[in-house]
């Protein structure tokens, strides 16, 4: 029996939620599809289907990093947490865009969701937070595995 952490088997949990909205988000897809004339379902429906799919493959690789790491357990639970976070509020903006229909371009100025205008500086500022927090602890995760393997 492997002893998993508590971030490897967080990633794990994540992954099998984010395959499920992936699958759910499917038969979305598959649904509006079937409902519109041009066969096509709406832009951001697509992105979370897929995105959802990707993110749990992703979290299984998180889950495989933070299982071999040599990094101390708060790092590591600190470094998938973030990547996690970052993972699930994607799908959730994806999904919004695709129930409401705002919009088929999340960057496009002005920037929507729904009825409301976001500030312009707000996806700059969340753009840029992702970046830094999911290449940051992805790459400390993959630091601590190269490590593992060259001792």
């Amino acid at each position: 029996m492997y002893v998993l952490n508590a971030a490897t088997q967080i990633a794990i949990v994540f992954s099998g939620v984010f395959l499920w909205v992936g699958m759910l988000t499917g038969v979305w897809k598959y649904y509006q599809i079937r409902q519109t004339e041009q066969a096509r379902a709406h832009y951001y429906v697509d992105i979370a289907h897929r995105s959802s799919l990707l993110y749990a493959a992703a979290s299984l690789i998180l889950a495989v990093l933070s299982y071999f790491t040599i990094l101390a357990d708060s790092v590591v639970l600190f470094c998938v947490i973030a990547n996690l976070f970052f993972f699930t509020i994607s799908i959730v903006t994806y999904i919004i865009h695709g129930i409401l229909k705002d919009t088929t371009n999340q960057f496009k100025q002005p920037h929507k969701l729904g009825h409301l205008t976001l500030p312009a500086w707000s996806m700059t500022i969340m753009m840029l937070a992702l970046i830094m927090v999911e290449l940051g602890a992805t790459g400390v995760l993959l630091l601590g595995t190269v490590l593992r393997f060259m001792n």
